[in-house]
């Protein structure tokens, strides 16, 4: 994982001030509330058994950081640094969750989610995610498919053709996809990127918000 040098930070927050007005702008007036816990204290529409998790479950503590994010999402794309930056710091403490919540305006979003979560089932979910975002200003806001693009970045990494294309075209990839958006619609998400810290939407304007809110939680 690559880690961002302090004059990178500043860069991060100078972006992140900057799109802090169209982080919601995909959103209606209700913003999406509060999520109850379950009796055993886990977040059953947040949090689901598969989730994807970014990088290692904390080795302590119980802080998870949730983001519905959509791989097409410009806005998603800015805050990314950020997001790599606090799985840094917060290594071994905060859990990372990402759920695919792609955006219908988005004619790739939601192949690359499927993509991604292609790779997940051999184990290269980080690397696909990360490749995504990287590589976003190439094939984002494109009008044509990219399939053969995120094939190839699967070629990249190595991973068995034969069953990436079977996962990619599975009806059983794309109802996961399909499951993380429900929960995000019955949750009140409608625009990306959507973070939730410990069950409470987290509605950060720059890093100085996340870090502030990680710390709280850690400490509570």
């Amino acid at each position: 994982m690559r880690t961002q040098t302090k004059g990178g930070i500043g860069v991060i927050l100078i972006a992140l001030i900057a799109i802090g007005a169209v982080l919601f702008l995909n959103r209606g007036e209700a913003a999406p509330a509060a999520v109850e816990k379950t009796s055993d204290g886990e977040d059953s529409l947040l949090v689901r058994e598969d989730s994807q998790v970014v990088g290692e479950p904390a080795r302590s503590g119980n802080v998870t950081m949730v983001e519905f994010l959509d791989f097409e999402c410009e806005a998603c794309g800015a805050v990314y640094p950020a997001v790599e930056q606090l799985r840094a710091e917060y290594d071994g403490r905060v859990t990372f969750v990402a759920r695919y919540f792609p955006l219908p305006g988005h004619v790739n979003a939601e192949p690359a989610a499927r993509a991604v979560e292609s790779a997940a089932r051999q184990g290269e979910f980080e690397a696909m995610y990360q490749m995504m975002y990287e590589t976003q200003a190439e094939w984002g806001e494109s009008q044509e498919p990219k399939d053969d693009l995120f094939r190839s970045y699967a070629e990249d990494l190595g991973l068995d053709m034969e069953q990436y294309d079977a996962d990619f075209a599975s009806p059983e990839v794309a109802a996961r996809v399909q499951r993380d958006v429900d929960d995000g619609m019955e949750l009140g998400v409608q625009g990306t990127p959507t973070f939730y810290l410990d069950g409470e939407l987290l509605q950060p304007r720059t890093y100085e918000d996340f870090t502030q809110a990680l710390d709280e939680a850690l400490e509570s």
